[in-house]
């Protein structure tokens, strides 16, 4: 099933290693024909005289505030290890050395 769009849904699920249905094809295929309508209706107007910086919504924090509080001692940490050296965790090398 083509579209207006030129996008393929059956070739992007295809790829994708998704098997839809008739009606699944169907129903995202207009979906993405609609939402490709409405970019190139955005893409009409004419926004010269907006800042690149405008926001449509206040910009806030959201991070929580940085409070201290206790954390696992080293023998609680490394109960969990399966393999050690010292007082540190020992994994396996992924990077060979070059010489």
């Amino acid at each position: 099933m083509s579209s207006g769009s030129g996008i393929d849904v059956r070739y992007v699920a295809r790829l994708a290693r998704l098997d839809l249905t008739e009606e699944e094809a169907t129903l995202y295929q207009r979906q993405l024909d609609r939402l490709l309508e409405h970019v190139e209706s955005l893409q009409r107007l004419d926004v010269g005289r907006v800042a690149p910086t405008a926001q449509v919504v206040p910009l806030t924090n959201v991070l929580r505030d940085d409070v201290t509080c206790p954390s696992l001692d080293r023998a609680q940490a490394m109960a969990g290890a399966p393999a050690r050296e010292g007082a540190f965790f020992r994994v396996s090398r992924i990077i060979e050395e070059q010489e």
